[in-house]
């Protein structure tokens, strides 16, 4: 049997020939390639992004990153606004005693301006919170006379530059007083402790509405204005109660 021989001049054995080719078809490589060369084109177009921009970075690490510093900011911004709202701007109060009743209750909360009067003096009839050093704490009071008001405190009657003063805020308490036959005031102004009517400037004579059941300014005297915390403006709680105040009443 005659034998082929290759350009060389080799003689090509057919049985080697044959185990070759099976050898490629079981193991898909083809003679003469590599099998690296094959494995790394399917994962390079796995991994490649379209339009040939290479591979796709995970966003989701980001997104979440930024979605936390917004939510810190959020939070520096909100912390910074109560500061300004709690410590500037107003602040809560307890109504503490009956002093003030029957318009302010023992135990109510209510919300103070403390900035009203940095732009204004304060005017009759309006509620104010002041420190008192002596006691250690503060108190809450009416506004009755201002600077340069000459004020009495008669039986039931205040006058205030001679004239009577309107309190609507205490007309039923009064009037309910006298149907029981007592006056609702036990204590006249200006007195032996305090005798002099007149307010001085930077000051302010003040009262509770409750007026048998009050430490003011019949007792303490005219209340300087660097110790006003500022004006009651809302009851807040109880929520059943709660109603704004500014006015006084």
């Amino acid at each position: 049997m005659e034998q082929s021989r290759d350009w060389n001049g080799e003689t090509a054995n057919p049985d080697e020939s044959s185990q070759a080719d099976n050898s490629a078809r079981h193991t898909g490589i083809a003679s003469g390639s590599s099998a690296g060369e094959f494995g790394n084109s399917s994962s390079s177009e796995e991994a490649a992004a379209p339009g040939g921009m290479g591979p796709r970075k995970p966003t989701s690490a980001k997104k979440a990153r930024n979605e936390l510093t917004e939510w810190i900011k959020a939070l520096v911004i909100a912390g910074i606004l109560v500061f300004v709202i709690r410590w500037l701007l107003v602040s809560p109060f307890i109504v503490d005693g009956e002093s003030m009743e029957p318009n302010f209750l023992n135990r109510e909360r209510i919300i103070v301006n403390k900035v009203l009067y940095d732009f204004r003096e304060p005017h009759r009839g309006e509620v104010i919170v002041f420190h008192v050093p002596d006691e250690q704490r503060d108190f809450i009071k009416r506004v009755i006379a201002v600077p340069g008001d000459t004020v009495k405190v008669q039986g039931d009657t205040v006058y205030v530059n001679g004239e009577p003063l309107e309190e609507p805020y205490l007309q039923d308490a009064i009037a309910k007083a006298h149907a029981e036959g007592r006056e609702y005031n036990n204590l006249d102004f200006p007195n032996a402790e305090f005798p002099d009517g007149t307010v001085p400037d930077g000051t302010l004579f003040v009262m509770g509405d409750h007026r048998d059941n009050s430490k003011d300014s019949r007792m303490i005297g005219y209340i300087p204005m660097d110790r006003v915390v500022g004006r009651a403006e809302l009851i807040f709680w109880p929520l059943k109660d709660i109603k704004y105040i500014g006015k006084g009443y």
